[in-house]
């Protein structure tokens, strides 16, 4: 295999992209299926970890695979054309600023779904479905709280996971990918408990974004994501 500009050999992660490219348009590895780990491709192709570790960043990148901290690497769905505003994991965005992330796990429960909760899930209200509340940092300074809803039936085993070393979103993606979104934003004013989970003060600006996302035509989940203004811009790309 050869570099198409220099003609020389192509580097050798440029080859491992190119063996999971081609088992991905063949059929081979089908969306969703898991693909060997970092070791096993290691062993089969006698590459060093560097090198897988890079082809797999890159396919992930390119968004043919998706990666779970300490589940696995995934077969991506295939996606369409890109919204106004696209959906990215909080940890991704922060790591792209070669930043820490962290996140605190408050609430993961089972509850009957209230009239806002049901309004939001499309649900009936009194359904069952299941809440979360979270925390994320980075570098040690909270910057989004996550109170989120999600429906139980099409994502049963939202409860079992570990979201300190995976997001939500990355979850909820890989069991139910997103197919539509939407996003309100407006200004509001925190309450005394988001205050102080986020350190700011009472009168400080903060930023509400709630966020709805569904899976062909089930909304899977309904966010309500809490920013301090002081330490978030919010950034859409668009063309002609």
């Amino acid at each position: 295999m050869y570099s198409p500009r220099t003609g020389a050999p192509a580097p050798f992660y440029e080859k491992i992209k190119r063996v999971i490219s081609d088992n991905i348009a063949a059929g081979i590895w089908r969306p969703h299926d898991r693909i060997p780990s970092e070791a096993e491709l290691v062993a089969q192709f006698g590459f060093s970890r560097m090198t897988i570790n890079r082809a797999l960043r890159e396919l992930t990148d390119e968004g043919l695979l998706v990666r779970l901290q300490g589940v696995g690497t995934f077969v991506a769905e295939p996606k369409g054309q890109s919204a106004l505003f696209e959906v990215h994991s909080i940890a991704d965005e922060i790591a792209a600023r070669q930043h820490q992330h962290r996140c605190e796990v408050l609430l993961l429960e089972e509850v009957n779904a209230d009239k806002q909760q049901a309004q939001a899930l499309n649900v009936a209200e009194g359904t069952r479905i299941f809440h979360s509340l979270m925390v994320h940092f980075e570098n040690d300074v909270p910057v989004q709280i996550e109170d989120r809803c999600v429906n139980a039936d099409v994502v049963p085993e939202y409860l079992q996971q570990d979201y300190t070393t995976t997001t939500a979103h990355d979850y909820l993606s890989l069991i139910a990918p997103l197919t539509e979104g939407e996003h309100i934003v407006e200004a509001v004013k925190a309450s005394a408990e988001e205050c102080r989970l986020l350190t700011i003060h009472e009168h400080d600006p903060c930023l509400l974004i709630r966020r709805r996302t569904w899976s062909r035509s089930t909304i899977v989940s309904h966010a309500r994501l809490i920013f301090p203004g002081s330490r978030y811009r919010l950034q859409g790309h668009f063309g002609s």
